[in-house]
């Protein structure tokens, strides 16, 4: 193949137009991943069972350490994949892929091995207790234990088709799994089928990953010969150029959700010390927020490979206008989703649930939340166009200032002061600072790229 795949999206379409056309697939992808959460969320709470809404809470911290995986391997993949493209380093691209697909597999064989070898503990540390630690090590069983693997390749080969440009196909592989996962759920959870409660959550979760995962082979296989991508074990290699491109872009990304492990962790065992029906109220404004997150997200992570490539080819201008497009996009359109969020903030949270005290609860979370989503935004533009162009330091510091500097202190300092309300406004405190930061260097590093362009 001596063209890359998608090659005017990167190089000659205008900005808006490349811009829209790999973020609204990824977008709609997040999106639908969302839905799905949701979905176990909403027919969970059905059952109005406080006990099986905590279960899905208390086991988020370590799904949400499937992403650090996924992001040292997925995103330090996909930005060396990116700016080897703008080079026209096509040997480099199937190398990274190779590397970032086997090592993705063995860590989330290793997360599944640990699960099942120190469950109890592992249960305990993550604030379950004698009433909620049987629901939650049945949810776990699939969706950890069973399904780790599967969850982590489904996004990092996800993460490889979009840095060709094909983020329709991304989304369809991703959507393909959220779509079969919200068909299943009512039947695996409710009393009127197999009655699984959180277990049956869990298991509709597994198959949903194994789909996905199918399909994105499957594409693999009909693209042979118009991909660079390889999965290929003749492929893999611990060349140290490869492994150093990946890591330097791919640690700092991996920390900062082990970082985000931490700071839930830490959360639900506050949350905790509030009874259950705390723990299940902020798992489900954790939830809803998810929806203006992925959205940020997504918009985000769309554009990397554009921002990837045109940096790599030292197209700056290009590079910067795509970022003063997206900008100029997300932050309005989340400004008025974060408006709704507060206002509406009582009713969402009864869509899920009819429990009055989680009902109230859920409101002074969700609306709490709300208000970061403006500043989230322009966190995740920064960080995005940093592991786009492979300065994965400063990725880094980000992610070790808005966990250990401002939100865990934030935390701690405001659940001394105010209790529940404090615990709420830790995130908003921390977003609000760190938007600042991301800001300035931002500008700083493109105004010098464009002077001496």
């Amino acid at each position: 193949m001596s063209q890359i795949e998608n090659k005017a999206i990167f190089e000659e379409m205008p900005i808006p137009k490349a811009a829209k056309k790999l973020m609204i697939p990824t977008v709609l992808s997040s999106l639908v991943m969302v839905i799905y959460s949701l979905a176990d969320t909403y027919f969970v709470g059905r059952l109005n069972d406080p006990l099986q809404n905590a279960a899905v809470t208390l086991a988020a911290p370590v799904m949400l350490s499937f992403n650090a995986v996924s992001n040292l391997f997925g995103v330090g993949s996909s930005s060396m994949m990116s700016r080897a493209l703008g080079r026209k380093d096509f040997d480099t691209v199937k190398k990274s892929a190779a590397f970032g697909f086997y090592c993705a597999l063995a860590g989330g064989l290793l997360i599944s091995a640990v699960c099942l070898l120190f469950q109890t503990g592992m249960l305990k540390i993550l604030g379950a207790d004698a009433v909620t630690m049987e629901s939650t090590a049945a949810y776990m069983k699939w969706t950890v234990i069973c399904g780790a693997a599967p969850s982590i390749l489904n996004v990092v080969m996800a993460y490889f088709v979009r840095s060709e440009g094909a983020a329709f196909h991304a989304s369809i592989g991703t959507m393909s799994g959220c779509i079969l996962n919200m068909i299943l759920d009512p039947i695996f959870i409710m009393p009127w089928g197999l009655g699984m409660g959180a277990a049956g959550a869990g298991l509709a979760t597994f198959l949903s990953n194994c789909t996905a995962c199918c399909y994105f082979f499957i594409l693999l296989y009909i693209k042979r010969g118009r991909t660079f991508i390889s999965v290929k074990p003749k492929d893999f290699t611990w060349k140290k150029e490869i492994v150093a491109g990946i890591c330097g872009v791919g640690v700092p990304a991996s920390i900062q959700n082990l970082l985000n492990v931490t700071g839930m962790t830490i959360l639900n065992n506050l949350m905790s010390g509030y009874g259950t029906e705390a723990v299940a109220a902020i798992g489900i404004a954790q939830k809803i927020y998810m929806i203006p997150m992925q959205i940020a997200l997504g918009g985000t992570q769309g554009i990397m490979p554009l921002v990837g490539y045109s940096y790599s080819s030292k197209n700056y201008r290009r590079m910067d206008e795509t970022i003063r497009f997206v900008r100029r996009l997300l932050i309005p359109s989340l400004a008025v989703v974060a408006a709704f969020g507060c206002m509406f903030a009582p009713g969402l949270i009864r869509i899920f649930i009819g429990n009055p005290e989680i009902i109230r609860y859920g409101t002074i979370f969700l609306r709490a939340l709300s208000l970061c989503i403006v500043f989230l935004v322009i966190d995740f533009l920064g960080i995005g166009v940093f592991q786009s162009v492979g300065k994965g330091k400063i990725s880094l510091v980000f992610a070790i200032l808005r966990k250990i500097v401002f939100e865990i202190p934030a935390t701690l300092i405001l659940n001394g002061l105010f209790g529940i309300y404090g615990i709420a406004y830790g995130a908003f405190a921390a977003e609000l600072m760190l938007a600042g930061i991301s800001t300035m260097i931002l500008t700083r590093m493109m105004k010098g790229l464009l002077e001496n362009a």
